[in-house]
């Protein structure tokens, strides 16, 4: 039904999502209205469309589904908008000076002829346009969200929209609307793809065409980690996803021609395979490859003794290191860049910790960094040593909406080594972000485990690197006497060489359950994250994180956090709950951060009462629910690096439960307990590698519960995902080119 009044008292309002109580004035009818509006103000006419619903705790409201601004028309409406703090310098009087010098033309004097406000007194001519602009504006991104709002766009994009394209706003979408993907974070393929159809957008117009293109470009990067897609592979799914039924490849093959002369994609020939790159990667890879030559050959060797310098960290430390380490330790100190790769109890801690106490006696300047914050923070707690994100190591900061790096080409790094440690999770954005920043004649240090799974962003840093020979590779293979005693270092290696670990009775840190019905494999779950291992080991459920490969199914992730949500938080009264597009979010929740989102702010509380704020949350970090406020539709999290976060209703998609995570989203961090819960068999996704990186995920405990066929299924299957980059190839070219 529709409601038309005036806004007679904001009550309540939101600005990031819009979300407004307020009470209107319907021919003396005092309603209160609820729901998503436009930037509004008293005074202001509404025609609403929704319907009366009855709160249990505010009786009844109009719940409105659509908002429809207009100027009011009465003296006293007029008086009041103009009064209500939208124009800077207007007060009650000089609203009613306007109101009674233009009457019922008020509103066409500010809009048309501004400069005439300067004949009421106290209104000079410079406030007088300024009034003008501001309520032009106003007008604008009010006709502009309206407009928007009819193809199913939510208040917070919109606003973006307009803030991005001002009076162009219609102008842009009724031409090309798949602009919007390339210009608006929050909006992809297919809300554009959405927008275009109720447009009535042909389904082979060139501008869906090429947003396809873009589109499976994307997809391939996000899903697959490939940043160069071949030929053939790409025009299967192009083809799918317009329509499978015609034949489109000549206009779609003019298409993809018109992309590269407007060097948006880039064709390459790598080794046989024709295929497509986004320029981005393209100039990403290609820029990581230079600057790794670069890095190569600036380098001066350190004219030290080296080995008195080890002997003197062995002493100090009370250890004996192996000679592979001390082989690690000089070249990583004389090289311009080296890998060090090795396992769970080879040592590549001890490493670190030995060339930074090294570096220091030397008086050279170095810097730990790591993709995540989890590995950071690893990083810190086992060298004794600040380490940060890469992000933050970089500073990333926003100007005009777009995030940058403050060290980057132009302004380096202040540090002459820059050790990163997980290097496997390091995708080709934040590595080539990284190398660019290097100091010239500076020095990379490149830690991880080779044989763990690949990124969850596009690339394949680690093994193009490896596999180029740019750089010197040392392999960590001794596995130390106290990481001997360790079963879950044991299995681990027993995993990666592909043999089945058994169960053994003198084992105190690692454990089978075997079971083949899912509805009992959920049920133990339950059971080791709720007492069973508490009981056991002083731990408690925040302790705890279970692992599975798989999101779909009763023993996914997505019904294993349900019940477990059930089991370690469940409803009370003292307890405020959301509904989001995952269910229920409450608070005490464990939560995880599904995307980058660069432009998310956050504040910290340091000693004495200092406050720290920034911008950026990331892929994979987990937090706890502390508040959640009904009436803001907001969600704030504390994250395990005690940041805090608000998040509003149009971000919650943002979140997910965290009881149960996938192995992809724990790569880089460490638990005190890993439950592993291995119920299906999907030979794509149940690989060694991925059970490789769930055990080494646990720092006191694994318990795997789940079907011992699959299990043996998974160790056997070393099928590993392959990735199509260009790093390897860009490599090469710059080693020949540079006569390396």
């Amino acid at each position: 039904m529709e409601l038309k009044g005036t806004i007679e008292n904001l009550i309540f309002r939101n600005a990031e999502n819009g979300y407004t109580v307020a009470v209107i004035d319907a021919h003396s009818l005092k309603v209160t209205a609820v729901g998503i509006f436009p930037p509004v103000k008293e005074g202001e006419t509404v025609n609403l469309k929704g319907d009366y619903k009855m709160n249990p705790r505010y009786g009844e409201q109009f719940e409105v589904s659509e908002v429809i601004v207009t100027p009011p028309s009465t003296d006293e409406g007029m008086k009041t908008y103009l009064a209500s703090g939208l124009f800077k310098g207007i007060g009650e009087k000089t609203a009613e000076s306007i109101v009674n010098l233009f009457g019922k033309y008020t509103f066409e004097v500010i809009e048309f002829a501004p400069s005439r406000l300067a004949e009421v007194r106290g209104v000079s001519r410079a406030k007088a346009l300024e009034i003008g602009d501001n309520f032009n504006n106003l007008r604008r991104m009010q006709n502009a969200i309206m407009y928007l709002s009819g193809y199913g766009i939510t208040l917070g994009l919109a606003i973006k929209i307009f803030k991005k394209y001002d009076v162009m706003t219609e102008s842009v979408l009724q031409t090309n609307p798949y602009k919007l993907v390339e210009d608006i974070d929050g909006i992809g393929f297919a809300k554009a793809d959405e927008i275009a159809r109720k447009m009535g957008m042909e389904s082979d117009h060139p501008h869906r065409i090429k947003a396809v293109v873009r589109y499976c470009l994307e997809e391939n990067a996000a899903r697959e980690g490939n940043t160069f897609v071949p030929y053939n592979t790409l025009m299967r799914e192009i083809v799918e996803k317009l329509n499978p039924e015609e034949d489109k490849s000549e206009l779609i093959n003019n298409i993809v021609e018109e992309m590269e002369m407007l060097c948006e994609v880039v064709r390459l020939n790598l080794k046989g395979t024709t295929g497509l790159m986004l320029d981005t990667h393209y100039k990403r890879e290609r820029g990581i490859a230079k600057r790794l030559v670069q890095l190569m050959k600036e380098n001066r060797p350190v004219e030290l003794n080296l080995l008195k310098e080890i002997e003197y960290f062995e002493k100090t430390n009370n250890i004996i290191l192996h000679n592979t380490q001390k082989t690690a330790i000089i070249t990583a100190i004389n090289s311009g860049g080296v890998v060090i790769t090795g396992g769970p109890g080879t040592g590549k801690t001890t490493i670190i910790k030995c060339i930074i106490d090294i570096l220091t006696r030397m008086g050279i300047t170095y810097v730990l960094t790591a993709p995540t914050g989890r590995a950071a923070k690893r990083m810190s707690e086992a060298t004794g040593a600040t380490a940060k994100t890469i992000h933050r190591l970089l500073d990333l900061d926003f100007k005009n909406g777009k995030g940058f790096f403050t060290y980057n080409e132009d302004t380096r790094l202040p540090a002459d080594v820059i050790i990163v440690d997980e290097i496997s999770m390091a995708d080709e954005y934040v590595f080539h972000a990284l190398v660019r920043a290097i100091e010239q004649g500076g020095r990379l240090i490149i830690v991880g485990d080779k044989d763990q799974l690949p990124s969850v962003g596009a690339g394949n840093i680690l093994s193009d690197i490896i596999d180029s020979g740019i750089m010197p590779v040392i392999s960590l293979t001794h596995i130390y006497r106290q990481a001997e005693n360790s079963y879950i270092v044991v299995n681990a290696h027993l995993i990666n060489k592909g043999i089945l670990p058994e169960p053994n009775k003198d084992s105190t840190d690692f454990f089978f359950d075997f079971q083949d019905n899912p509805e009992v494999i959920l049920e133990r779950t339950k059971q080791f994250c709720t007492t069973r291992i508490a009981t056991y080991l002083d731990v408690t459920s925040d302790d705890i994180q279970v692992l599975a490969p798989l999101k779909k199914g009763i023993t996914g992730v997505n019904n294993i956090n349900l019940e477990l949500q059930k089991a370690l938080n469940p409803p009370s009264a003292q307890k405020k709950e959301l509904l989001f597009v995952g269910g229920i979010l409450r608070e005490g929740d464990r939560v995880i951060q599904l995307v980058n989102n660069y432009q998310m702010t956050w504040t910290k509380q340091l000693n004495q009462g200092v406050m720290q704020a920034g911008e950026g949350v990331f892929n994979g970090d987990v937090g706890k629910i502390v508040e959640i406020d009904r009436g803001e539709m907001t969600v704030t999290v504390k994250f395990e690096d005690d940041r805090v976060s608000v998040y509003t209703a149009d971000q919650l998609d943002q979140l997910s439960l965290a009881y149960a995570i996938s192995v992809h989203k724990a790569q880089g961090s460490e638990f005190r307990v890993a439950v592993l819960v291995i119920s299906q068999n999907n030979a794509m996704v149940q690989t060694r590698n991925l059970l490789y990186t769930a055990v080494t995920r646990a720092k006191e405990m694994v318990v795997i519960v789940g079907n011992r066929e699959h299990l043996k299924s998974m160790v056997r299957n070393n099928r590993t995902e392959k990735r199509y980059t260009a790093l390897l190839e860009f490599i090469c070219e710059e080693m020949k080119g540079n006569e390396y």
